[in-house]
């Protein structure tokens, strides 16, 4: 009886260090993840914004750091606002993109006319501004997703554009 109990409670701990494992493994986030993960609401320039989950995408990197992104409605704020800001970008770990470090951290993102992406802190001040990509070979884009580029690195897509990620080295 004692054989049995000790073998009972070494398959516990060894199903239970699996799933630890398998929760913590890096790569795209799927529709239930993104569910646990991803706000209802965003606070951003004094406004509450409903977020899209629908649009939303998320990777968990190596080390179980996430990066979140998603599409919020932002028809509550001025058109000032609306122009830069179409939704949240959340890391948890110091990422670079596109050749620049941020810091872990909650801001507002989006995308201008000519395809360029901008990082925004709370206030709606550009944290950071990369060159976006446009990529062709997009048959049907959608409008926002994330994909995985081999390894660590992954494709933030805005419809046909995007930038590249990956933690900081």
């Amino acid at each position: 009886m004692k054989h049995f109990l000790l073998l009972a409670s070494l398959l516990c701990v060894a199903s239970l260090s699996c799933l630890a494992q398998t929760a913590e493994k890096p790569g795209l986030l799927d529709k239930s993840q993104l569910k646990d993960v991803v706000p209802e609401s965003y606070f951003f320039a004094g406004k509450t914004a409903p977020v899209q989950l629908r649009n939303a995408a998320g990777a968990r990197l190596n080390g179980g750091k996430l990066v979140i992104a998603a599409l919020v409605d932002n028809s509550g704020y001025s058109t000032n606002i609306q122009e830069k800001y179409q939704g949240l970008f959340i890391t948890e770990a110091q990422i670079t993109i596109e050749g620049k470090t941020l810091p872990p951290g909650e801001y507002g993102f989006g995308r201008t006319a000519d395809g360029n992406f901008s990082i925004l802190d709370v206030a709606s001040n550009t944290v950071a501004s990369f060159a976006g990509h446009a990529d062709d070979s997009v048959k049907r884009p959608v409008p926002l997703q994330m994909t995985s580029q081999g390894g660590d690195s992954y494709r933030l897509y805005l419809g046909k554009n995007y930038v590249e990620f990956s933690p900081a080295k």
